[in-house]
């Protein structure tokens, strides 16, 4: 355990600690794929890997942000049964329960499609895309929309735009009133049939009570000393809200992991090896205290995200942008934020630091 202060300076902080468990594991699951695949499997599982890491590094920003509040206890949770939750429930049981509902098929026999039939499997979770693309693109979108409709929000990276919506957010409910209108016109608008209309309405909605539930849970076991550390169920809360997140990002890769290989097995290795260093990122970027140290980090990670799901709502409409440019613009906004930062340090280096809870695990992931 160490003060904040020393994790906001990044005092010496341990790479390999961070790093270490990501790195072994990922060389285990690459070595087993060679094992029993070859090096062709092994080639598939490292591309996915490395897409899977690239086009989440805006999810660690976000999520270092949040996990900052959680006890040494919970990081570790964090680090360790989220792991299980990211790899198995996200990227493996979610789509299969998800194409359960939407093909009206049993769990085994969805289950055998995976397993066995991992093309008719893809097919079928292409065809459920609609529901994944409304309810992923809603739950980002009015993440970012929230972010930058905030009254209280008084550090803007790109001013003329973020200085003029930030006063918005003094009228309550405006972000729940934008997305339910957009959830509307999604139904009326969206080029399917009428079924399917009606599945994506529901998964908007479903996704914008499961953004406002989180935050009203946040705002009721929020202790009244914000810069305090949250415990207990304040904490499960807020690591409930960290998974939701890490799944609206996943949903989008999972179903683009198709175009690589079908093979379910060769997906979950090579997306979960990518999100077991996206959480060492995330510990990486919260004991080095990036967010403190490049004060416009959030706002690109933001802009990334609202990127991100204004992609996946245009999917609806078949606006389909190449897998490479939707994580290299999103890398494109927070590699700009950094260097606004650095050059913004280098003008005001005086500038106050983000304020940082109490205490910061450093030794138990």
């Amino acid at each position: 355990m160490a003060t904040a202060n020393s994790t906001a300076t990044g005092d010496k902080v341990s790479l390999g600690r961070t790093y270490g468990f990501a790195a072994v594991t990922t060389l285990l699951i690459w070595s087993l794929v060679t094992w029993q695949g070859g090096l062709a499997d092994t080639l598939q599982v490292v591309i996915l890997t490395i897409l899977e890491v690239t086009f989440s590094f805006d999810n660690a920003i976000v999520n270092s942000k949040l996990l900052k509040r959680l006890s040494p206890r919970w990081q570790f949770a964090f680090m360790t049964i989220g792991i299980f939750i990211a790899v198995f429930l996200v990227r493996f049981a979610l789509p299969i329960f998800i194409v359960q509902l939407t093909a009206n098929l049993g769990f085994t026999e969805v289950i055998h499609l995976a397993l066995n039939n991992p093309h008719l499997y893809a097919d079928e979770l292409t065809k459920a895309a609609p529901v994944i693309d409304s309810f992923g693109g809603t739950f980002l979108v009015m993440l970012g929309i929230a972010y930058f409709l905030d009254e209280e929000k008084d550090e803007h990276w790109i001013g003329w735009l973020e200085r003029r919506l930030a006063p918005l957010g003094r009228y309550d409910n405006i972000a729940t009133f934008l997305m339910i209108i957009a959830a509307i016109v999604m139904y009326f608008t969206v080029p399917e049939d009428a079924a399917t209309r009606v599945s994506v309405f529901v998964a908007a909605i479903i996704a914008l009570a499961l953004h406002l539930g989180l935050d009203l849970l946040g705002s009721i076991l929020e202790p009244e000393d914000k810069k305090k550390l949250l415990a207990g169920i304040a904490a499960f809360g807020m690591f409930l809200r960290l998974e939701v997140l890490d799944a609206s990002f996943s949903f989008d890769g999972v179903i683009g992991a198709f175009a690589i290989t079908t093979s379910v097995v060769l997906i979950m290795a090579g997306l979960g090896s990518g999100a077991m260093w996206v959480r060492a990122m995330t510990v990486h970027l919260l004991r080095a205290g990036a967010l403190a140290k490049f004060k416009y980090l959030e706002h690109g990670a933001m802009w990334a995200i609202l990127f991100l799901g204004g992609v996946m709502v245009a999917k609806l409409y078949h606006v389909e942008a190449p897998e490479w440019a939707t994580g290299s613009i999103g890398l494109v906004f927070i590699g700009i934020a950094l260097v606004s930062s650095v050059i913004a340090k280098r003008r005001n280096p005086d500038d106050d630091e983000d304020d940082m809870p109490t205490e910061v695990a450093t030794s138990n992931s």
